[in-house]
């Protein structure tokens, strides 16, 4: 899983990304501060199966504190998008190709109105501009791939018969989209699969908003939320796209807290709604701290940027976390206990954990057996979120 973050210069991307993965990575209030994509690991957090069973797990990847278990997932940060990147303005095409193996995106957004169009510092500015702005350029992003083959396999899929969701899929292979993907899209938008040939310009703009929205989902990242009017720009940004799901966060706040954690000066869970000293700060330290539980944790109950994630991997991609166990052991041959949580999607299988575990277990598969329950289910058995399972071959 590839978790993509997009946005405008200057939006608070880099910031996101290191806030996630502590990663070293160049912070600039310019643009394109951002030329090569960085790559790292950020964490989603569930609650841990450890507690039920009264012992302390020993994760492989991954951390866990408080039995809230920090499960990994890939992000990646690329270069800021303007106005006019499907068209290569700017970084348009490195940033497009870039992006095409991400399985949702995170847009980050500046919610201050501080930054322009292009992220310069500016007052006043409307962030719903850059939402517009984003929708429009991945929508003509799937357009122009769609438009390069269009009229040549429209006009043999409707003389030939063959069919419409298997050309298009294979068209849009390299961005993950698969062939139920096209046919869901197709039945639901209700487009006429017998001729293509008479599809319209709208039709066309109409589908490709369509495929991406449902290939590449996205959530908003309400950036830098501490600001004076951040707060009545979320509310409008809230009032424009009531169908997406905005959360309020402030990165360089989790940033601070990270990074106070990982140095002794108190102790923080990401996510979380508070923070415990655990040395003597001096007065600039504490008053930075005092701000962050002021305008930001006090009124919001966390930084947003855990909740970000773990909303990209749990209600925009709908998967689960499952742990491999034994029933009557719950380490591995090495005595780590519970070291092992795979992410999947949802409606997987007892079939499916097997192979995510190892190919060999899912080809001998015989039953697996639940850890809480201790009862057997077969392989077409539907497993759900923060199941434990020990798989029998």
């Amino acid at each position: 899983m590839l978790i993509g973050l997009v946005g405008k210069p200057s939006c608070g991307k880099s910031t996101f990304f290191k806030a996630s993965t502590l990663a070293d990575v160049l912070i600039a209030s310019y643009p394109f501060a951002t030329i090569r994509p960085n790559h790292g690991i950020g964490y989603v957090k569930i609650d841990c199966i450890d507690k039920e069973f009264n012992v302390k797990c020993n994760p492989h990847k991954g951390y866990c504190i408080n039995s809230k278990r920090f499960v990994p997932v890939d992000l990646m940060d690329v270069a800021g998008l303007v106005e006019g990147a499907s068209e290569g303005k700017g970084l348009g095409n490195e940033f497009l190709n870039d992006l095409t193996s991400a399985d949702a995106f995170v847009h980050i957004v500046d919610v201050s109105g501080e930054t322009d169009s292009s992220g310069k510092e500016t007052k006043g500015y409307d962030p719903v501009f850059d939402v517009k702005m984003l929708e429009n350029e991945l929508d003509l992003w799937y357009l122009g791939i769609l438009n390069k083959v269009w009229k040549g396999f429209a006009r043999i899929v409707q003389n030939t018969k063959q069919e419409l969701h298997k050309a298009i899929a294979n068209q849009f292979s390299g961005l993950k989209v698969s062939e139920d993907d096209v046919k869901r899209i197709l039945v639901k938008g209700k487009y006429n699969i017998e001729k293509p040939n008479e599809w319209t310009e709208e039709d066309l703009r109409r589908f490709s908003h369509d495929l991406r929205h449902f290939s590449k989902p996205m959530i908003i990242a309400a950036n830098k939320i501490d600001r004076p009017d951040s707060a009545a720009n979320l509310k409008r940004l809230r009032e424009a796209y009531p169908e997406l799901i905005i959360v309020p966060c402030s990165a360089d706040s989790e940033l601070s807290l990270r990074l106070a954690n990982n140095t002794g000066l108190i102790e923080y869970i990401p996510g979380e709604k508070g923070f415990k000293l655990l040395k003597e700060l001096s007065e600039k330290q504490k008053s930075a701290l005092d701000l962050i539980k002021k305008n930001v944790l006090d009124i919001y109950g966390s930084t947003g940027v855990q909740e970000v994630l773990n909303k990209v991997v749990f209600e925009l991609l709908k998967y689960i976390a499952i742990f491999p166990a034994g029933v009557h052991k719950l380490a591995d041959s090495k005595g780590n206990i519970l070291p092992d949580c795979f992410l999947l999607p949802a409606g997987s299988t007892a079939l499916d954990f097997a192979f995510a575990i190892h190919s060999d277990f899912g080809k001998n598969f015989i039953k697996a057996i639940d850890v809480r329950t201790k009862q057997a289910v077969g392989k077409e058995h539907k497993l759900k979120h923060r199941d434990g399972y020990e798989i029998v071959t």
